[in-house]
């Protein structure tokens, strides 16, 4: 049963659940629909990267209809982090063991144990038509991604939840904290994200177009940009890849 505001399609197998929802964003397909597959064949992360899908995990992609300017599209990807926080707090058994990487990263001990990847689309006024939130959780299996140590809730000694059921949960989630945005603005949803990010001053480097900056971490701006203080001046960072 979908929750409420959502219609949840489960396939046993797609190339990848975001070129699905993309396709029925592109056709007018309504807000809320959620394309589920068992197993995703060719997933995709942030720059390109290939995500594995193996069955047992989480591969879930979201179209939602914001109606709002486009210069407001970057706070979804961390309105979906947080609700993902949420939707996984309840399995762990310590909140300590989750964190939060910016921009897309959940982490589970340390390790990547969740990816997002946010796209979107524009209308004839070049304001924000569509939003394909593409989420992979590491439920049962943790694939290997090249730098990166990986992690899974079964990995951890946690029973997984079959990945239907922990969709449901995601997708209430997710319809609660984007009514929390509708009522009281990004605030909250900046602040909740920033109790589970880096803690403040802690060591950061960023990279981008080839080099690597390093300070310490200043927090993020109101649009979600990160802040790094690199000695003597805190400059802000709307992309590029947390080391």
């Amino acid at each position: 049963m979908s929750p409420a505001g959502f219609r949840l399609e489960v396939h046993e197998a797609l190339s990848s659940t975001s070129d699905e929802v993309i396709r029925l964003a592109e056709a007018g397909g309504p807000d809320g629909i959620a394309i589920l597959a068992r197993q995703q064949t060719a997933g995709r992360g942030t720059k390109g990267r290939a995500w594995q899908g193996p069955s047992g995990n989480l591969h879930l992609s979201v179209l939602l209809r914001p109606d709002e300017p486009m210069r407001l599209a970057p706070q979804w990807s961390f309105l979906a982090a947080v609700a993902l926080a949420d939707a996984l707090l309840p399995f762990l058994p310590a909140p300590s063991l989750l964190t939060l990487k910016w921009p897309n990263d959940l982490m589970l001990g340390g390790a990547k144990a969740a990816g997002i990847l946010a796209e979107t689309g524009t209308d004839g006024a070049g304001n924000l038509a569509w939003v394909c939130l593409g989420i992979g959780v590491n439920l049962a299996q943790a694939p290997e991604v090249p730098g990166r140590t990986t992690a899974s809730l079964a990995g951890l000694g946690i029973v997984p939840p079959a990945p239907e059921a922990f969709a449901a949960d995601l997708l209430t989630a997710l319809d609660r904290r984007r009514a929390e945005r509708r009522v009281d603005g990004f605030g909250p949803i900046l602040a909740a994200w920033l109790a589970r990010g880096p803690v403040a001053g802690a060591p950061l480097a960023i990279r981008r177009q080839g080099a690597e900056i390093a300070g310490r971490f200043a927090g993020l701006a109101e649009d979600g940009r990160l802040l790094l203080d690199t000695g003597g001046r805190v400059e802000a960072f709307a992309s590029g890849e947390v080391a």
